[in-house]
């Protein structure tokens, strides 16, 4: 069985992505690589792409899991753009299968130009971080952002600031969401409470209590803090300790 979809913006693509065959063909730039999957950048008429593809979807059972990681990625970054959330547009997609068990598959993202990932900003020391109104601008667009995934009962679980793009306009991008599920109850408080964990664990290191708070109260919509607020932070504050 094989499933594959270009989307029709990209039609003129289909030389390159109009199948499997062809995804699997190209030759690119290697981001990433590892023994289940690998993303190679390549570039067409001035614009970047990003193919991630899948040569398993694991061991024993998890071949014939319908939910794969590719699909569920898929779903999600299509979730981020029906909520607003700003996220990479998707090129193509699709897996192949025979007799019930995964083959391969692929996700085609197109770049977002002139953006890089937070996390990368703080590792060369980017003057940025330390102006004080492109820190709050950025800081309420992923307050923002966040709030609305966690509003329709979503967790990214892997909201860290290597999956958070920024591009010179200081427009904030989410991206990389293989995990992210939907959770109700105690579940979805703990997972909320992850999310915004792992965005404060660099965050402690690169920014000011104030901004910090800033932040909080920027995903709270609160101009005080409440009971609730005060022992969400607590939470926060002491989720990764002893697992640094």
């Amino acid at each position: 069985m094989l499933d594959w979809k270009l989307e029709d913006r990209y039609k003129a693509r289909s030389d390159d992505f109009g199948s499997l065959d062809a995804v699997f063909s190209l030759q690119g730039e290697t981001i990433t690589k590892d023994p289940i999957s690998e993303v190679i950048r390549v570039e067409r008429a001035g614009t970047g792409y990003y193919i991630k593809r899948y040569r398993s979807a694991g061991k024993g059972f998890r071949r014939y899991i319908s939910r794969t990681r590719l699909r569920t990625e898929y779903r999600n970054l299509k979730r981020f753009a029906k909520w607003g959330v700003p996220t990479s547009n998707i090129v193509a997609a699709g897996l192949e299968r025979k007799n019930g068990a995964f083959v391969r598959g692929a996700l085609i993202t197109e770049e977002l130009a002139q953006t890089q990932d937070l996390a990368a900003l703080v590792n060369k020391a980017d003057e940025r971080l330390s102006q004080a109104d492109w820190v709050r601008k950025v800081s309420a667009q992923i307050a923002q952002g966040t709030r609305r995934l966690h509003d329709n009962n979503f967790t990214h679980n892997d909201l860290k600031w290597r999956n958070l793009l920024v591009d010179v306009e200081g427009r904030v991008y989410f991206i990389d969401c293989p995990t992210g599920s939907f959770w109700f109850g105690v579940f979805l408080q703990y997972r909320i409470i992850k999310d915004l964990a792992c965005l404060d664990k660099v965050a402690k290191y690169t920014l000011s209590r104030t901004q910090r708070l800033r932040f909080y109260m920027q995903y709270a919509g609160h101009q005080q803090l409440d009971k609730r607020d005060k022992k969400n932070i607590r939470q926060i504050l002491k989720f990764f300790e002893g697992r640094e």
